[in-house]
C-alpha cells in the first residue's frame, strides 16, 4: 500500500446503496412478493456485503504504519459492489478483441410460458438456448441468401431477470457485421444497417428451440412442474 490509504474509504460513494434499500423495504417487499430461494439469497449476500457479518481483514500501509479495517465481500455476480471491478475488467478485455467494422445486436427470448420447466431444469434449457441461438446465427452466417456465405462469430450473455427482478430469459448476442469466407482467407462485410432478417430468423430460432425441447421431453430426463401438450 501507498501513502494514498490515508484517503478517507468510502468518500466518494453514493449516499444510498442497493444493501440500504434492501434494509430499510426488503422483508416487507418478501411478504408481499415471495421471492424465489435464488433472489432471497441474493438479497441476504448483498445486504452482508462488506459488513461484519462476513468477516473481515485489518491493511496495514509498510511505510506509515496506517492501519484500516475492511470487511469481507460476498462476492455474489449481482452485487453491485463486488461486479464493478469484474466488470470493468471484462469490458476491457472485450473492447481489446473488437474488430474494425459495425456490430450489431440480436435478442432471443424465451416465452413465459417455459419459465415453470426452466426453473427447475436451469442448465438444461440455458444449454438448449445457447444452442439454438448459436446453431441459428450460424446458419444465417453461412447461407449467402440470408447472410455473408461465411463464418461469423459472437457474444452471448444470458440474462434471467428483467429491470423489475421478473423472470425473463433471453439471450443478447453482440454480432461483427461480418463474416470470414474461403476458409478464413476473405473477409465479406454485412451491409450496412442490416445483418439477417428478423422474422426469418425469429422462425428458424424457434423452430430449433421447440425441436430441441421435444427431444428432451421425449428422454423423460427433466423435471417438469407443468402439463406440457406435444403438438
Amino acid at each position: 500500500m501507498s501513502p494514498c490509504c490515508r484517503t478517507a474509504a468510502g468518500k466518494d460513494r453514493p449516499r444510498r446503496e442497493v444493501a440500504d434499500v434492501f434494509r430499510l423495504y426488503g422483508e416487507a417487499y418478501a411478504r408481499v412478493h415471495p421471492l424465489s430461494p435464488d433472489q432471497s439469497e441474493v438479497m441476504r449476500a448483498i445486504v452482508s456485503c462488506r459488513t461484519a457479518a462476513l468477516g473481515g481483514h485489518v491493511e496495514r500501509c509498510d511505510l506509515c504504519g496506517f492501519e484500516r479495517l475492511s470487511y469481507n465481500s460476498c462476492r455474489n455476480r449481482h452485487c453491485p459492489k463486488c461486479q464493478s471491478m469484474a466488470k470493468a475488467e471484462w469490458l476491457e478485455a472485450r473492447q481489446a478483441e473488437l474488430l474494425p467494422v459495425g456490430y450489431y445486436h440480436a435478442v432471443f427470448t424465451l416465452p413465459h410460458d417455459l419459465n415453470p420447466w426452466a426453473l427447475y431444469n436451469k442448465k438444461a434449457l440455458f444449454d438448449l438456448l445457447f444452442r439454438a441461438v448459436a446453431e441459428t446465427l450460424q446458419e444465417f452466417g453461412r447461407d449467402p441468401k440470408h447472410g455473408l456465405g461465411g463464418k461469423i462469430g459472437f457474444i452471448a450473455l444470458l440474462h434471467t431477470w428483467d429491470q423489475q427482478l421478473r423472470l425473463h430469459l433471453h439471450l443478447h448476442c453482440l454480432i461483427p457485421g461480418g463474416a470470414l469466407c474461403d476458409q478464413g482467407a476473405r473477409w465479406a462485410s454485412a451491409r450496412d444497417n442490416f445483418l439477417f432478417p428478423v422474422k426469418a430468423l425469429s422462425k428458424v430460432f424457434r423452430g430449433k428451440y421447440i425441436a430441441f425441447l421435444k427431444a428432451a421431453f421425449r428422454k423423460g430426463t427433466h423435471n417438469c412442474p407443468v402439463k406440457i401438450h406435444e403438438t
